[in-house]
Parts: C-alpha cells; structure tokens; sequence
C-alpha cells in the first residue's frame, strides 16, 4: 500500500471510529433534539444559500459539455429553488414520526416471557453518490433521523457543492446539540475512498451508492459490507386495452418527459395492441411536441412507420434522455414477459380502468413499486410522504423501493421475565 493508499485508510478509520460514538449518541438523542438539529441544518442551508450557489456554479463551469449529458448537468445544478427544496425537505423529516420508537410486534409466552421487537438504528451508514449534490444533504437528513451516523463520499463533478452543503448541514446538527461527527465527508474525491469503503467491514454497517450503472456495479460487486442499491431504473408503462385514452396520454407524457434524467422516469412505452392503431398516434405526437425521439418495434412502425426502429438492445437501455422504447404487445401476460425479459424490478405503471386487469398486473410484475392509473414519476421518497429519500432499493434484502427514515433501521428483542428459568 502506498503512502497515500495509507493516509486514506486512517483517515476512513478514525472517520468511522468517531461515526460510530456519533451513532450511539444519536440513538439516545430525544426526538426533539434530533428534530430541532433537522430544523437547524435547514436554516443553515438557506444561510448558506448564496455560499452553495457560488460552489455550484465552480461545479458547473469544470462541468465537461462534451463527456457529460445534459440530464447529467441537470442533476448537478442547484439553484434557490433547489436548495430550498432541500431545506423543506429536512424540516419534512423533522415532522415525520419518530422511527426509534416503533414496538414492531410484542408477544407474551406461554412461561410469561414478554418480548418486544423494536426498532433501532443500522449504525454507520456509507453513502457513495455521483452528481446530485442534494444527495448529501438528503442522506444526512435521514440518517440523522434516524439515529444513524453517515460518512458522504460525493462524486469529483460535484466536489464543490458537497462540500458546501456539508458544512451548512454539520453548522446546523452543531448548533442543535447533535454530534459533529453524525456527518462527515471524505477531504477528497480520491477513488481509493471507495475501495477503502466497501471494504471497511466492521467499521459502516450498509453502503448506500446513488449514481451510475458503472459506480452501482462495482460497489456490488467489490463490497464487503452490505450494500442497498439499484444498478438502473428501465421502467415501463403499459397501456391496457381498457386504459382511457386522455388519462393514458396523460400519464405517458408526465412519465416520460417530466424530468428525464430521474430513475423513475418511464423508458420503455407497452401499449396494448387491441388499442394501439388508434391511441398510438396520439400518444406518439404529445411526446413529439415534448421533444421525445422514439425507438419502436416492428409493430409500433407497422402503425407509424416513420419512428425509427428498435433493437433488442434498446430494450435494455435506460435512456435519462428524451428517448422512449415502444412495443405492441398482446395482453398483459405480454406485457409482464416483456418486463420481465428487459426491466431493472425498480418501477412499473399499468394504465387500465379494469380493476381485475390491474390487480392481476400489480400482484405479478417484479418489481419494487408497481402503480395503477399514475406516473412513475411518483417513485420519490418526497412523494410517498417520507420527506426524502436516501435511494431506491430493488434487491429483495431488508427493503425495497424509496428508502427514508423507517427503511434506514433494523430492529432488536426486548424480553421481559418475573424469574423464569430455562428448564
């Protein structure tokens, strides 16, 4: 290991070692004092305001135009009405009820023994993440709530406005009587952080990375910790034979073009072949005037021949950009096996006003969020009512889909005996 290889694996020991006095401090906090320290950080990220918007726009004049995606540059941007949004945020999670005082289940047996399973905190949480500065802001939040302690390795495109946001948020947990240490953010971007991260077993209890499929793979495949992720969010909307048509127009163009770059976005378009010849059309020319490219199968240009065709590697794609996949399918059991083959388990939508046809979709297709009648947009930890959110999950471990304050605990047994004894 050489010399600089060193300074960081000490700087991440003493980093987690603090983090952890941090946890058990944060554990024993009252509610009020974590919630005023929740309150206090979004006073501060509006103090600090103008200081984040100053280290952002460093951020977006390093910003590469020619490597990096205008949806990339979208997700790196802050302005006030986004760090505002940050700020509401936070005070969201302060109005959330307290996920430390949660009795899971409580039993008594048959000797006596009373048992209670509660909810308590995972620890030491690691969050990896690229680009979206309000990540760490989001993170610190959660954690914070719920009595968790976060070490933020932010991405080398927003080094700047992480930063800011860090010291806005640690000024304001500071002022409430919170920990210094319950938030802490590597001193660079160095990429040995991450290796030394998902190695650190004993030291951060769950990684968190929120970013690109190629960060997202290589924290899973190299951890040695356990790691909460999604790799892509390929989601899909289908049109049901019995979708109506204005709301199905409707939902398709919010889903898609709303924001492209989010992971809930909508990649790939199912419309029902028994509806497409006349709906199709229609849908195609909202999206068209929306600024939408398209990349459809044989069928889909049997009806509108002018749309480019697709290929089976389309299918796969998460396009974060104005482009849709499109097929024609016969049904919903087409359906599901067209999601099955290409989707990612993140978010699927179906459009239909026959309940049993919807209740047969929902109860089948694998994924961590499944809507009727609505967006995949809303596939946001804000829009659950959560505040915020850390990432979505798609695994099948621990939990699945927006992850907030009560997915960021696990829980512990409180037994309670008059004497027993174990014969």
């Amino acid at each position: 290991m050489n010399v600089e290889h060193h300074k960081i694996g000490q700087w991440l020991t003493n980093a987690a070692h603090a983090a952890r006095a941090a946890s058990r401090l944060l554990a024993q906090l009252p509610e009020a004092t974590r919630n005023q320290a929740l309150r206090e950080a979004a006073a501060s990220l509006r103090h600090f305001a103008p200081a984040i918007t100053a280290a952002n726009e460093r951020d977006i004049e390093a910003f590469d135009a020619t490597a990096g995606s205008a949806a990339f540059r979208d997700r790196l941007k802050l302005d006030a009405p986004r760090i505002a949004a940050m700020a509401t945020g936070l005070e969201e999670i302060a109005d959330l009820p307290d996920p430390l005082a949660r009795v899971l289940s409580d039993w008594q047996r048959p000797n006596g023994l009373r048992i209670r399973r509660i909810a308590q905190p995972m620890g030491v949480i690691g969050m990896i993440y690229e680009s979206r500065p309000n990540v760490g802001a989001d993170a610190a939040g959660i954690c914070l709530k719920s009595g968790n302690a976060v070490i933020l390795r932010g991405g080398s495109d927003s080094q700047h406005s992480a930063r800011a946001i860090h010291q806005a948020m640690r000024e304001g947990f500071v002022r409430a009587g919170a920990p210094a240490a319950a938030v802490q953010i590597t001193p660079t971007t160095d990429r040995a952080f991450v290796a030394a991260m998902l190695t650190a077993a004993g030291m951060i209890d769950l990684i968190i990375p929120r970013g690109g499929r190629a960060l997202v793979e290589r924290v899973q495949a190299e951890a040695r910790v356990p790691v909460l992720a999604h790799a892509e969010g390929l989601c899909h909307t289908y049109v049901h034979a019995q979708a109506e048509p204005d709301m199905a127009r409707a939902i398709v163009a919010n889903a898609k073009m709303r924001r492209t770059g989010v992971c809930g976005a909508t990649e790939t378009l199912l419309i029902d072949a028994a509806i497409a010849p006349t709906l199709l059309p229609l849908i195609v020319s909202d999206l068209q005037a929306l600024g939408c490219d398209f990349r459809a199968d044989a069928r889909a240009r049997a009806i509108l021949p002018a749309l480019p065709l697709a290929t089976e590697a389309d299918f796969d794609t998460e396009w974060l950009g104005p482009t849709l996949s499109v097929a024609v399918v016969d049904g919903i059991e087409a359906a599901l096996a067209h999601i099955a083959r290409h989707g990612s388990s993140h978010t699927e939508a179906i459009v239909t006003q026959n309940a049993d046809a919807a209740a047969h979709f929902q109860g089948a297709v694998d994924s961590a969020v499944c809507l009727w009648n609505a967006s995949t947009q809303f596939c946001d930890g804000g829009e659950f009512g959560f505040g915020a959110e850390i990432g979505i999950a798609t695994g099948r471990v621990h939990t699945r889909g927006p992850v907030g304050v009560e997915q960021l605990t696990t829980y512990r047994y409180l037994i309670t005996g008059t004497g027993q004894v174990r014969p």
